[in-house]
């Protein structure tokens, strides 16, 4: 690919960048996330044209990059409209396969909103990608306090540099986000940026009592609280209502997967998001025709009545009540 340089393109002006990005803000504030006037201030104020000089997109003949520093101007207004939309952007392709990208803004907003931090607070991120988020974290409550974990040493230099060309400098680590960074626990929030089998268990040991743990598992966000007990941390809690796909987390041991069978099922359950959200959350423990009488038997519930608990030795997803009767367990780390 070349040098990539780390400042913002000379071929985009200031003024077409901050455009941009106030008319993104605007939006994804008008959907309704960005109720915290801290987080709208740092989506107003972190530049993401930064931490994406460029991304990938489905061409004629496979991914097509476009880049900051293109020298064709309708290649550059591409690149800046599509860094500034409110959609998730390839920016890391390996052997044809994504292993990164920069999430989409209104569904970054809306977990950082719900990660309810307060001056004060430690974060630990995992799944660095290009560095946005952890800037954003970094501008809410300053660098000292963010910690961004990646597996990919190619990913978190990249991040680091962009980083920088932001005026940010939070610790960025090399290393296996299923163990998170105990060096630099403990947190009082950790927020994972890349779809989880399974919530690791160090992440609930390296944690504050009262801290707060949002990640995406089964197409879903689940926000975990953590409480001290005799057996050590337990952490507990019920998934958000919004859909939620990312890149895997890399280093995680993945667990079974129903959705190829989704063909012996009824055509009118089978693209059906919720049905699919409880399939992926349930694979391995149930049939995906248990999971579909179960579903209708239950009004086909919506993400928000279910749950995970994570305990010493285990951990289990749950509908409605963890101790009721719809458990089946996740697979451990």
């Amino acid at each position: 690919m070349g040098t990539q340089r780390y400042g913002s393109s000379p071929s985009v002006s200031d003024a077409e960048a901050d455009a941009a990005r106030e008319a993104l803000v605007r939006g994804i504030a008008a959907r309704g996330a960005l109720t915290d006037p801290a987080w709208r201030t740092a989506f107003a104020e972190v530049p993401r044209h930064l931490f994406v000089p460029f991304f990938y997109v489905h061409g004629v003949r496979g991914y097509e990059r476009l880049w900051g520093e293109d020298p064709d101007p309708e290649r550059r207004s591409r690149w800046l409209r599509g860094v500034y939309t409110d959609e998730a952007l390839a920016t890391r392709l390996k052997d044809g396969e994504l292993v990164s990208s920069s999430s989409q803004p209104s569904l970054m907003a809306l977990m950082l909103d719900a990660l309810g931090v307060e001056d004060g607070h430690t974060v630990l991120e995992i799944g660095t990608g290009p560095g946005y988020n952890a800037a954003l974290l970094a501008h809410r409550l300053g660098d000292p306090a963010v910690t961004t974990v990646d597996l990919d040493p190619e990913i978190t230099d990249a991040a680091r540099g962009h980083l920088a060309a932001a005026g940010r400098h939070p610790t960025v680590v090399t290393g296996d986000g299923a163990r998170g960074c105990p060096a630099r626990a403990p947190y009082d929030r950790i927020i994972g940026t890349c779809t989880l089998p399974s919530v690791p268990r160090s992440w609930p040991d390296q944690c504050r009592p009262g801290a707060r743990i949002i990640a995406p598992l089964a197409t879903g966000l689940v926000s975990l609280r953590v409480r001290g007990t005799a057996h050590g941390p337990r952490a507990e809690g019920h998934f958000l209502h919004t859909p939620a796909y990312f890149v895997p987390l890399r280093g995680a041991h993945p667990v079974g997967d129903s959705l190829p069978y989704l063909g012996a099922l009824p055509r009118r359950v089978a693209g059906d998001d919720l049905f699919r959200f409880l399939l992926t959350l349930s694979a391995g423990a149930l049939d995906p025709h248990e999971a579909l009488s179960l579903w209708e038997r239950e009004g086909r519930p919506q993400r928000e009545r279910y749950g995970v608990t994570v305990g010493r030795g285990r951990q289990w997803a749950w509908l409605d009540d963890p101790q009721g009767p719809y458990t089946w367990p996740l697979a451990a780390d």
